[in-house]
C-alpha cells in the first residue's frame, strides 16, 4: 500500500512557533511576517467549500463527442479500482472528457489545440439537446449531489446551462468559484496529453501546483506582499535620491540668494530636512518673496474721481460757511443759544429769578416771549447752522478716504527687499495723515495733491514689483514646488526608514522559513512519488531521487528532479523513453491527487498505458490497486494489457467494457468485477479434473465465500456513504467486520445490526432461501449432504445478485 501524506498543519501556528524560537527575530519583524501571512490566509478562505468525501456514482452523457443517445457509466462509489476498456472510438474517453468538462468547464485535452477540437464537441448522430450529468456521493447531511451541463440544439460549447443539485432540492446554478480552487489544487483528472506535460511543461507550472499543494501558497502570497512593500519603499528612496540630484543641478544655475542657500542644504547625502523646510517656509513668508510682492501688486487706492468729488464738496461747504458767517449772525447765534439754555432752565425749575441779572423773573409770560424770540432768531441763523453741518459731513468724508500705511510695504531692514518701497511709504504716510486733519481752506487741494503723489509712487512700485515677480517666475519660483514635493517625499522616506529595514529582514526570514517548511512538507509527497516510480520503473535503469522546489516569488521557479541513469547523475529527462516519462508523470500526479486534504476521493486517468512496456504495465496495475485501497480509481484504456495484468495478478478490480454501435449508440456492460471473478474461478475449479475432490471443494467454497464478502463490502460502502457517513468511518466499520456473517450484517442491517439477528432479519426480509444460501457459502467444504458444488455456486450467485440490488 502506498504511503499516505500527513495532514498539513495551519501555517499561522507553524510560523508563529518558528518566529518565537528564532532569537534573531525582533518583535517588529515578527509582526510584519504575521500581518502579511494573516492577510493571505483571509484571502485564501474567501470561498468556503463544504463538500467532502466525493465519490463518482454515475456519468450520463447524451449528444457529446462520441456518444449519441444517452449512455450511462455506473461506477461503484467508494474505494476500489475500475477499468473502463474499449477499442479506440468506442466512446469510453467521451465519458472521461465529459466528467472533466462538467466539473471544470474545460478540457485539458483540447487546450492549445486548434478550434476544430472544440467545435467537434457535439455528436453528429444526435442533433437534439446535449447533456452531461455526473452523479456523486459525498459525506455529510446531503450525500446526493448531481452536477449537470445541458445545451440547447443550437447552443455553442460555452452556452450551457450549468447546474448542481442536492436532491430533493431543486437544481441551482453551478458555483464554479466555490469549486475552482479545490479543482485546481487537488485536480483528480489526468488525460493522456497531461502525462507528458507534467514533466516537460513550463517549469513554473509544476512548481506552483506543488507549492500550493503543500499548503505553502499562503506563504508565497505573504512573501509577495512583503516583497512588494519593500520594492515600494526602495523605489521611494531611489526617487528621492534622484530628485535631490536633479534639484542640485537646477539650483546651481540659479543666481538667487534663496537658491544658493537651498543648494547648500541639499548637498549632503542626508540633508537636514528641518533646515530645508524652514528655508522653503521662509520663502513663502518672506515679505520680499513672491507672496509679499504679490501682496504689493494687489494694493489699491480710491480713484481720482472719488477724491475729486470729496474735495469739491468740501470746498463748496467751506465757501458756504464763509459766506454765511457775519457779525450779526454770530451775535444772533449766541443770543439764540443763550435763550434756549434759559428756556431749558425755566422748564426744569419753573418760575424763578433770572440767573443772569438777578432782578427779573422767569415766569410763564417770560416763557411765551422767549419762545417767540427763539423762533425769530432760529429763522435768521438757519443758513449758518446748515452750512456748518454740511461742512462737518464733508470733512468726515474726506478723512475716511485715506488708509494707514499697509503692512505689505513694511520690510525688515536686515532683509533688504527686492523692491524699494521707501518713497511710496512716505507718500502713503502723508496721505494717511489726512485722516485726522482739521478743515482749512487749503484742505481740498492738500487732499488732491497727496492722492496724486501716492498714485504715482504706488504705480511705480507696482510696476517694479511685477517685473521682479516675472524674474522670479523665470528662475526661482518654478523650483519651489519641486523642492516642496521632494521635501514631502524625503520626509516620508525618513519616516519609513525603520520599516524598510524591518521589511528586508522579514523578507529574508520568510524566504528561509519557506525553504525549510517546503522541504519538510515535500518529504511525504516525495516519498509517495518515489514509491510510485519504483513500482512503475520495472526494468528501467533510471532512478528517481529527491524532488526539490527551487525558487521563490519574484524569481525563476522550477522543480528539480534528482535522477540517475545507471547510477550516474545526469539529465535523465533527455534520455528517458516516452513510457518512462509517462510513468514519471504518474509519479508526480498521484501524490498530488491523493493527499488527505483533498475533498475528491476519486482519481480519473485516461489512457495511461500507451507507450509503456509490459513490465511497466504490471507496475502500473500494482500502483493503481494500492491507491484503490483508499481512493476510487477510474482508468480508461483501450490497451488490453492493463486489464490482463489485473486479472493475471488477481487484483481486485471492476472491468467495464464500452462498445459503440451504429449511429453512436454506446453501451456499457460489466466485463469483470471481484464478485464475478470469484464465481468464475469457482466454476473453473469445478471443471478442473486434475484436482482432488476434497481440495477442489475447499477451494470452490472459499471462492463462494469471497464472492459473498466482496458483494457485502460493495453494498456496505454504497449504502453507508449514501447515508452521509464519512468515508474514514465507513472503512473503520468495514475493517471491524472480521467474519463473513459480520460483513453481510453490516451490508443489509447497517451499523446498528447484530450478527445474532442476521438470520431472523434475512428470513423476514427475503425468505428462507437467503439464510440457507449464506449458511452454505460460509460452511466451507462442509455443505449439506445432497447439494453439489455447482449448486453452491448457483445459490451464491443468486445471493450476491440479491445483495447488489
Amino acid at each position: 500500500m502506498r504511503p499516505d501524506a500527513d495532514p498539513v498543519p495551519r501555517l499561522t501556528e507553524v510560523v508563529t512557533r518558528r518566529l518565537a524560537a528564532d532569537p534573531s527575530v525582533t518583535p517588529s519583524v515578527a509582526r510584519t511576517v504575521l500581518r502579511a501571512l494573516g492577510g493571505s490566509e483571509n484571502d485564501d478562505r474567501a470561498a468556503e467549500f463544504d463538500d467532502a468525501g466525493i465519490f463518482l456514482r454515475a456519468i450520463r452523457v447524451r449528444g457529446f463527442r462520441g456518444i449519441g443517445p444517452e449512455a450511462e457509466l455506473q461506477l461503484p462509489p467508494g474505494p476500489g479500482l475500475t477499468l473502463v476498456v474499449g477499442r479506440n472510438g468506442s466512446g469510453k474517453s467521451s465519458f472521461a472528457e465529459a466528467a472533466e468538462l462538467v466539473f471544470t468547464g474545460g478540457n485539458r485535452r483540447w487546450d492549445g489545440r486548434s478550434a476544430a477540437w472544440r467545435e467537434g464537441w457535439r455528436n453528429l448522430h444526435d442533433g437534439s439537446t446535449a447533456r452531461i450529468e455526473v452523479e456523486l456521493l459525498t459525506t455529510g447531511s446531503k450525500p446526493q449531489l448531481t452536477i449537470a451541463k445541458e445545451w440547447a440544439a443550437d447552443a455553442d460549447l460555452p452556452d450551457a446551462q450549468w447546474t448542481e443539485q442536492h436532491p430533493p432540492a431543486a437544481p441551482t446554478e453551478f458555483d464554479i468559484d466555490r469549486w475552482a480552487g479545490r479543482l485546481e489544487l487537488y485536480r483528480p483528472f489526468l488525460s493522456y496529453s497531461e502525462l507528458g506535460a507534467l514533466v516537460d511543461g513550463k517549469p513554473s507550472d509544476l512548481f506552483d501546483a506543488l507549492h500550493q499543494l503543500l499548503g505553502l501558497d499562503e506563504l508565497t502570497v505573504a512573501q509577495e506582499r512583503i516583497r512588494m512593500r519593500r520594492l515600494e519603499l526602495e523605489r521611494a528612496v531611489r526617487d528621492s535620491r534622484q530628485e535631490r540630484l536633479e534639484l542640485l543641478d537646477a539650483l546651481e544655475s540659479v543666481a538667487d540668494d534663496r537658491a544658493v542657500r537651498v543648494h547648500g542644504l541639499l548637498r549632503p547625502a542626508q540633508p537636514d530636512l528641518a533646515a530645508v523646510g524652514r528655508e522653503v517656509i521662509g520663502t513663502f513668508n518672506d515679505p520680499g518673496g513672491p507672496a509679499g510682492l504679490r501682496a504689493i501688486v494687489r494694493l489699491t487706492l480710491p480713484t481720482a474721481a472719488e477724491v475729486a468729488e470729496v474735495a469739491a464738496r468740501l470746498a463748496e461747504c467751506g465757501t458756504a460757511l464763509t459766506r454765511g458767517t457775519t457779525a450779526d449772525a454770530e451775535a444772533d447765534l449766541r443770543v439764540l443759544e443763550l435763550l434756549r439754555r434759559a428756556r431749558d432752565h425755566h422748564a426744569a425749575s419753573g418760575t424763578c429769578p433770572c440767573p443772569v441779572c438777578g432782578r427779573g423773573e422767569l415766569d410763564d409770560t417770560w416763557a411765551r416771549a422767549a419762545d417767540a424770540s427763539i423762533a425769530t432768531l432760529a429763522a435768521r441763523v438757519d443758513a449758518l447752522t446748515t452750512a456748518r453741518a454740511e461742512l462737518g459731513q464733508a470733512l468726515r468724508a474726506a478723512r475716511s478716504l485715506p488708509d494707514l500705511v499697509p503692512p505689505e510695504l513694511d520690510f525688515d531692514p536686515r532683509n533688504p527687499p527686492s523692491v524699494d518701497t521707501s518713497a511710496v511709504r512716505r507718500a502713503w504716510a502723508d496721505w494717511a495723515a489726512l485722516t485726522s486733519a482739521d478743515y482749512t481752506p487749503d484742505l481740498p487741494d492738500r487732499l488732491r495733491g497727496a492722492h496724486a503723489r501716492l498714485v504715482d509712487e504706488l504705480d511705480q512700485v507696482q510696476q517694479g514689483t511685477r517685473k521682479e515677480l516675472d524674474r522670479l517666475d523665470e528662475v526661482w519660483t518654478p523650483l519651489v514646488p519641486r523642492i516642496v514635493s521632494w521635501l514631502d517625499g524625503a520626509r516620508e522616506v525618513a519616516a519609513h526608514a525603520a520599516e524598510l529595514r524591518t521589511v528586508k529582514k522579514a523578507e529574508d526570514w520568510l524566504k528561509s522559513a519557506t525553504a525549510g517548511l517546503r522541504g519538510e512538507r515535500m518529504t511525504p509527497l516525495e516519498t509517495t512519488a518515489r514509491w510510485v516510480w519504483q513500482t512503475l520503473r520495472q526494468q528501467s535503469n533510471v532512478e528517481l531521487g529527491a524532488i526539490r522546489l527551487q525558487g521563490n516569488a519574484g524569481t525563476a521557479r522550477r522543480v528539480l528532479l534528482d535522477v540517475t541513469v545507471d547510477d550516474v547523475d545526469g539529465a535523465a529527462l533527455g534520455v528517458m523513453s516516452q513510457g518512462e516519462l509517462h510513468a514519471l508523470g504518474l509519479s508526480l500526479f498521484l501524490p498530488r491527487a491523493t493527499v488527505e486534504e483533498s475533498p475528491f476521493r476519486f482519481v480519473m486517468i485516461d489512457d495511461p498505458v500507451q507507450a509503456m512496456d509490459p513490465a511497466k504495465v504490471d507496475g502500473l496495475a500494482r500502483v493503481l490497486a494500492a491507491v484503490a485501497w483508499t481512493r476510487q480509481v477510474v482508468v480508461f484504456t483501450h490497451d488490453e494489457r492493463l486489464a490482463e495484468a489485473v486479472r493475471r495478478m488477481q487484483l481486485d478490480a471492476t472491468v467495464l467494457e464500452v462498445q459503440r454501435r451504429d449511429r453512436s449508440v454506446v453501451e456499457v456492460r460489466v466485463s469483470s468485477d471481484p464478485v464475478r471473478r470469484y464465481l468464475d474461478d469457482a466454476r473453473a475449479l469445478v471443471r478442473t479434473p486434475q484436482l482432488p475432490q476434497a481440495i477442489a471443494d475447499e477451494l470452490v467454497a472459499t471462492c463462494c465465500r469471497s464472492a459473498v464478502e466482496a458483494a457485502s463490502l460493495a453494498r456496505a460502502r454504497r449504502t453507508l456513504l449514501a447515508d452521509g457517513m464519512n468515508h474514514r468511518e465507513v472503512e473503520r466499520r468495514i475493517d471491524a467486520a472480521q467474519s463473513t456473517r459480520a460483513k453481510v450484517a453490516l451490508a443489509v442491517m447497517g451499523v446498528g445490526g447484530k450478527v445474532d439477528d442476521l438470520n431472523k432479519h434475512l428470513a423476514a426480509r427475503e425468505g428462507k432461501w437467503v439464510v440457507e444460501a449464506l449458511r452454505d457459502a460460509t460452511a466451507g467444504a462442509h455443505v449439506p449432504i445432497g447439494r453439489s458444488m455447482r449448486e453452491l455456486i448457483t445459490e451464491t450467485e443468486r445471493f450476491v445478485a440479491w445483495l447488489a440490488q
